[in-house]
This record gives C-alpha cells, structure tokens and sequence, in this order.
C-alpha cells in the first residue's frame, strides 16, 4: 500500500491511499474531489471515493511499540481509508534520509534534479524512479528530502487483517515506478505537468 499525505496541492491538503492485493488488483481510495484527477495520473482496477483520513503522531509512547518490542521512535502514522485502516510505527532516520537532509530543498524537489536523480534512484533502489509518466500525457518529477523506516503495523482491509510487516515484493504498478522495497516514510515533492 502507498499512503499519500499532501500538506498542500493545487486541491488543498489531502491525503489518499493505493492498495495493491496479492491478486494485483489495484485499488485507489480518495476524496471525491481528487479521485479523478489520482484516478487518471495513475493506474487503477478500481477507485473508491471516500474520505482519507491521516495523522503523524510525532510523540512516542513512553515504552510504546507496534510489533511486539520495536520503539516507535519516530511516531505512529495512523491512517483510516475506506476500508483501510493503519497504524504505523515510524523508526529512525534512514542512512538514506541522512544523505537526502544534505542537499537543499529547493534542489531536491526541482523537476531538473529529477532527471540528475534517477539513474542513481534506480541503481540503489530497486523499482524506484524520480521521473516518469503513468499515462494521460501527464509528466511527474519525485523529489525525496527524507526517509525514515516504518518498524511496525497494523493494518486491516475490509476489517481483515493485513499481516505483519514486510518488504514491498512484488514492486507495486500504479504509476511508473514502486516504492522502496523496505516499507518507509518518505518525504515527498511531486510535481505533476500535462
């Protein structure tokens, strides 16, 4: 699953979630007005207009975990989706967090700095592009400024249980590229032309 959490878009904040299943369907959750605009910029089996519900707790509970002894040091992330519901325990600062805080914001979420980033994005990271398209003639750029490791969830879909924590394998096929294979909290500039 992809949560996404925009503090501000040409639709104002708003946050959205994309669930693939392991029977590939893909499944889009979003406020009806922005299901059509995510609906068409990426690719979906099936799009579910509903209100998206997300907050980052930043305090972790004093001796509080998530999956059985991981401190939540980071936080919880805690989603409800239609028919998604999430509770994440946000880690630490990745190596590659640290890497991206380096660079200038400005930098990192220009377009330009996309096309510079990609290669790179691809060699280290599996599945993972900053440039691309996933249709309707719609041009995207990703800029990364940091990255902290989720460390433990619970999550339920229709009110099953989704399972313990694990590596996003297979790559989700939304748009044109996946997420990090490790499940993460990343902080993202997208921009979006055509």
């Amino acid at each position: 699953m992809v949560l996404g959490w925009w503090d501000e878009s040409p639709f104002g904040p708003f946050a959205d979630a994309m669930v693939e299943e392991v029977t590939g369907r893909r499944t889009l959750v979003a406020p009806p007005e922005v299901a059509e605009f995510v609906a068409t910029t990426y690719g979906f089996d099936r799009v579910l207009e509903s209100p998206v519900r997300a907050v980052h707790d930043d305090a972790a509970p004093a001796g509080g975990t998530d999956d059985g002894g991981t401190p939540a040091a980071g936080g919880w992330l805690i989603a409800a989706a239609g028919p998604l519901r999430l509770r994440a325990a946000v880690g630490r600062r990745t190596a590659l967090g640290h890497v991206l805080r380096l660079v200038p914001r400005r930098i990192a979420t220009a377009p330009w700095f996309a096309v510079l980033s990609d290669p790179v994005a691809r060699l280290l990271l599996d599945g993972v592009r900053t440039r691309g398209s996933a249709g309707n003639g719609r041009r995207e750029s990703y800029g990364a400024t940091d990255v902290h490791a989720i460390v433990g969830v619970r999550a339920t879909w229709d009110g099953v249980d989704l399972g313990a924590l694990a590596d996003v394998d297979p790559p989700v096929r939304f748009g044109f590229g996946s997420t990090p294979r490790r499940p993460s909290l990343t902080r993202v500039t997208t921009t979006v032309r055509g």
